[in-house]
């Protein structure tokens, strides 16, 4: 069965377990969307099936499964979760976020144009500058705060309009709704990077999105053991051409990898809720420090699009960014060293709190004239708090700022 053609295919799924799904809470949904006792065993867990191939009693006979780049039952599970909890009908894993994004851009023709945030996160920036754009596609980079900006971008040629909100690193947030206005009036479609909100902050498909895309890597998986993407939408037509480029393109998560973010989505209701009120106690100490020039983070009313983020979000998350006084180089270079619980490295959305060091590690790929425009200047410093004793984690910063 090619992927492609797999379009309501579920493994012991039936009509009364999907309305079930619909009527659940995000909490239940997390824990049992997609996932059913093992038939031959019952098992609770999913099982790992790490098998490459099938066998099959006649040609084209099979269990629904025939080569696992096609589908595999762990994935299959895990993608069915993921949409589930995403309010979708139709997910796609895949080996990283990037190869998530590398499906998107592949539904595209040159000639064809993109529109997407002046803030992207640097690895999305370089897919698409580095190795999209000589294939023949044009990209646009604006301040997507403001939805006038966008639709004053938009051509008969627009066919993409790429939205992260939060943005990464400047937590700039970007109304859902009316980039998809804009893009339904342009006949484009709206992909959502929902990695920093996650479902259980903000839902872009609710708001008008044609396809979300997650860095599972990041707070879906949750213990920072995973490199892994995701796609989700509910169109049946874009899930078919999404498949088809997953099967052919062939990027892909494995078996083991499934398993482990299934186990992690199961929690990720209680770690979004202590990354949220972690995150609020370390922004308001962050803002009220002497040291500290600037602090990013959308639950404070003086955050720009603040209203935007009351009205899309239920909370605000674990993700800081801030400044220091002075904006030195060293500076920063210096603090993120002084931590002793934060710890510095690539990455976020784990249980333990990391601090990076954004123009020189995520956003070292943006030529630096591009990047100051758009705030990542040399001191901006991301953190991204993790579940530990929050005490523990301000004392932290408070010694690393002295």
């Amino acid at each position: 069965m090619g992927s492609y053609a797999r379009i309501g295919f579920a493994l012991k799924d039936s009509i009364i377990f999907v309305e079930i799904i619909l009527t659940m809470k995000f909490a239940t949904k997390a824990i049992h969307a997609g996932v059913h006792p093992d038939p031959s065993t019952g098992a609770i867990m999913t099982p790992i099936y790490q098998t490459s191939t099938y066998v099959q009693d006649g040609v084209g006979n099979h269990k629904g499964y025939e080569y696992s780049r096609t589908l595999n039952p762990t994935r299959h599970a895990l993608e069915k979760n993921i949409a589930a909890i995403e309010n979708g009908k139709h997910g796609a894993c895949f080996g990283s976020g990037l190869a998530a994004i590398d499906c998107v851009i592949k539904m595209l023709n040159p000639g064809d144009e993109i529109i997407s945030t002046n803030d992207l996160y640097g690895g999305s920036y370089r897919i698409f500058n580095t190795i999209f754009a000589k294939y023949g596609l044009v990209f646009h980079f604006v301040d997507m705060q403001n939805p006038d900006a966008v639709d004053a971008l938009v051509n008969e040629n627009t066919k993409l309009i790429w939205v992260e909100t939060p943005t990464n690193p400047m937590m700039n947030i970007i109304d859902i709704a009316a980039m998809s206005q804009i893009a339904k009036k342009a006949g484009a479609l709206l992909c959502v990077d929902n990695t920093f909100a996650t479902p259980y902050l903000q839902n872009p498909l609710d708001l008008g999105a044609d396809m979300v895309m997650h860095s599972v890597t990041k707070y879906l998986g949750g213990h920072s053991d995973v490199v892994m993407g995701a796609l989700v939408c509910n169109d049946d037509n874009l899930a078919s051409e999404m498949y088809r480029i997953q099967n052919s393109s062939g990027a892909v998560t494995a078996p083991m990898d499934s398993f482990l973010v299934l186990r992690g989505i199961k929690t990720l209701h209680l770690r979004m809720q202590r990354h949220c009120e972690n995150g609020e106690k370390i922004a308001k100490f962050l803002l009220t420090h002497p040291k500290v020039d600037k602090v990013y983070w959308p639950g404070f009313e003086t955050h720009p699009n603040h209203e935007v983020a009351k009205k899309q979000m239920r909370g605000f998350g674990g993700m800081i960014s801030f400044t220091l006084k002075g904006n030195q180089l060293q500076d920063a270079l210096d603090l993120v060293k002084k931590v002793s619980i934060f710890a510095l490295a690539e990455s976020l959305g784990g249980v333990e709190s990391l601090i990076g060091h954004p123009a020189t590690m995520t956003h070292a790929s943006i030529p630096k004239e591009v990047r100051e425009q758009s705030g990542v200047v040399d001191s901006l410093i991301r953190l991204s708090v993790g579940i530990e004793d929050v005490d523990d984690l301000i004392n932290d910063l408070d010694n690393a700022l002295q």
